[in-house]
């Protein structure tokens, strides 16, 4: 049989170990929020620079320039006969 000493040891540990688990638990959460803070920290300056920025509508912002493309309007057309002109022809009419 073990001794009360040997039980009461045990038990301390286990307490002992408890302690620190919690302790180590405090500290993650401590972690954890400060972790938070400094996210929530630069969000706000992120937003608040974003709000310094000034903001355009559109109809403030300049229009660029319309593209002009050369449309070959003043071309002649080819005259060229097709070489497959069954693919050109009219088509027959069924017989009724």
């Amino acid at each position: 049989s073990r001794t009360s000493y040997a039980i009461a040891a045990d038990l301390s540990e286990m307490e002992l170990k408890k302690i620190l688990i919690e302790k180590m638990e405090g500290k993650k959460s401590i972690q954890r929020s400060d972790e938070q803070r400094n996210l929530y920290k630069a969000l706000v300056e992120a937003e608040s620079a974003f709000a310094e920025e000034p903001v355009q509508t559109t109809c403030q912002m300049e229009e660029p320039p319309h593209p002009v493309f050369k449309t070959g309007a003043d071309d002649q057309p080819i005259v060229q006969t097709s070489q497959h002109p069954e693919w050109f022809s009219q088509p027959r009419r069924p017989p009724s």
